[in-house]
């Protein structure tokens, strides 16, 4: 057994990419959601909260109530299908996340069930950009942890969620947190793979 499941996030609007399907958008001639799967080689399960795609045959695909409404209600969908002690959650539209920055999140987070309690370190870990912002979507979680946090939880903020959970905040080269947000964004990552 792995240790972790892996939930990846793809079902948003993708309004500044004007309504393009982010995950299915390709760079060096693979879409962005399968880059991200590749980084998590070692989930026990791959959740994928959008619809189902070709390519990600392990993948179990839900959709969050209502289809678009958000990261919270789409983490609620996915967390439901995980079963291992720790989940990595994460964006579809990480082109740089590699194994290596996902093993430094859970060794962040520490192994086995037991241990840490929400407000305490090791509850979860994060990556922060070069600015020291948080990216609430490129991260590591107990799941018991998320779980309490998100039963209890009303709002529709994934910061509003997780800032209160005190993860660890981790900046590691090769800027894993990128997201291809913008046409902009996309164009850079091409130019650069």
């Amino acid at each position: 057994m792995s240790g972790y499941d892996a939930l990846i996030l793809a079902g948003g609007r993708a309004s500044r990419l004007g309504g393009r399907d982010k995950p299915g958008l390709e760079v060096g001639g693979v879409p962005l959601i399968e880059r991200v799967a590749a980084a998590v080689p070692g989930a026990g399960r791959l959740v994928v909260v959008g619809p189902a795609r070709p390519g990600l045959g392990r993948a179990v695909f839900r959709t969050e109530d209502p289809p678009g409404g958000g990261p919270v209600p789409a983490l609620r969908a996915g967390l439901a299908e995980v079963t291992a002690p720790r989940t990595v959650l994460l964006a579809a539209d990480l082109p740089f996340l590699r194994a290596r920055h996902v093993e430094a999140l859970l060794d962040a987070v520490g192994g086995g069930e037991e241990g840490c309690e929400k407000g305490t370190p090791g509850a979860g870990a994060l990556l922060v950009d070069d600015d020291g912002r948080e990216q609430w979507l490129v991260g590591a979680w107990r799941t018991a942890v998320l779980a309490e946090a998100l039963s209890a939880y009303g709002g529709g903020s994934l910061r509003g969620l997780l800032a209160p959970l005190d993860p660890v905040r981790l900046h590691l080269p090769g800027e894993p947190w990128f997201d291809c947000d913008t046409l902009d964004d996309l164009t850079q990552v091409r130019s650069r793979t």
